[in-house]
């Protein structure tokens, strides 16, 4: 009988040994391992926009690039040129696609008269300046203008030439004005607005605004 009751107590003790709860034990495995991966996503995100940034740093680069490397070489001739341009550290390293866009536009570009050259000179050079954001919101601007009918989009095109060569002042008081709410819609009015506050270079009399390209 003393052995017996020996016996049952021990495996009674076991039992209790055995069923303990552990997951304290279990979640303090985890938590280090938790918090390694909230730590590792932290990073992963900072380093995608590290990489963003340095995208919209090279765009910009490129950009001024393109206007700069117009200015000096526009006066050579066309042969000269390309030559040129396939001599160019950066436009080697384009893709095939992209530099033979580039070509394409350098033939357009000295298809035109002096005078156009220099209006797209020196909107280039205006856009050069622009922040990614007021890049964007360009954009998204003349989009929207673009998607309007083709009378309402002259209307508006002529309305930004003007409001362009205004000071700033009188721009707002032109667009208050009744004629202008007569002429134009409520969202017409706000797009012009926004249009009139981009620094970018005003049109001259007989240029159409068309959608910024980068």
């Amino acid at each position: 009988m003393k052995l017996d009751s020996i016996t049952t107590m021990a495996i009674a003790g076991i039992l209790l040994v055995t069923a303990a709860p552990v997951p304290c034990h279990g979640q303090a495995r985890r938590h280090p391992i938790d918090q390694a991966e909230k730590k590792q996503r932290q990073q992963q995100r900072q380093e995608e926009q590290k990489e963003e940034r340095k995208e919209q740093r090279q765009a910009q680069q490129q950009q001024h690039h393109a206007g700069d490397w117009l200015r000096r070489y526009k006066d050579l001739p066309p042969q000269q040129q390309r030559g040129a341009l396939e001599a160019d550290p950066d436009f080697k390293r384009l893709p095939p696609e992209r530099q033979q866009q580039l070509r394409q536009r350098l033939q357009h570009f000295n298809s035109l008269p002096s005078q156009q050259q220099d209006r797209i000179l020196n909107r280039m050079e205006t856009w050069e300046h622009l922040t990614p954001e007021q890049k964007g919101q360009a954009r998204q601007l003349y989009s929207q203008i673009k998607d309007l009918p083709p009378e309402r989009r002259r209307m508006m095109q002529t309305a930004i030439r003007g409001l362009r060569q205004m000071p700033p002042e009188q721009r707002q008081q032109v667009l208050d004005s009744e004629r202008f709410k007569n002429m134009f819609s409520p969202q017409e009015r706000e797009l012009l607005g926004g249009v009139s506050r981009l620094p970018l270079a005003p049109p001259e009399a007989g240029q159409n605004d068309q959608e910024p390209e980068e």
